[in-house]
């Protein structure tokens, strides 16, 4: 995928750019990502070092497991980030990103833990 992308939350209080090139999509399904979405997660995976953020002050972490946190935007509450403890790597919403994204689907976790309101007739749980 192309190099350099830009994004933001809702009111714009947020606004990132990625410097490196963006993974394919991850789709989570869990029932964390699940009730605070309302939906799934739709993220791809970015070397902390390659990110920046304006508006840093504007984003909230909430502690959601003993494993990983998640950011959201403290002025409109847009889902940001997911970060697991020590990783390099931090999760960024794909809806945050401005088109054209250059972005494209990919694996989709915690499949059995979905919502009951929709199907995923050819979705495969690939965790590893």
């Amino acid at each position: 995928m192309s190099e350099g992308h830009e994004g933001r939350c809702l009111c714009e209080a947020v606004r990132l750019k990625v410097s490196g090139p963006l993974t394919e999509l991850s789709f989570c399904h869990c029932s964390q990502c699940r009730r605070q979405t309302g939906l799934y997660y739709a993220t791809t995976d970015v070397l902390m070092d390659k990110l920046s953020i304006e508006g840093e002050e504007n984003v909230r972490w909430y502690r959601s497991s003993a494993k990983a946190s998640r950011a959201f935007c403290g002025q409109c509450g847009s889902a940001l980030f997911w970060h697991a403890d020590g990783s390099p790597r931090i999760a960024v919403m794909a809806g945050v990103f401005d088109m054209p994204t250059g972005l494209s689907g990919g694996r989709h976790i915690y499949c059995e833990d979905k919502g009951d309101f929709y199907d995923l007739p050819q979705a495969r749980d690939v965790r590893a």
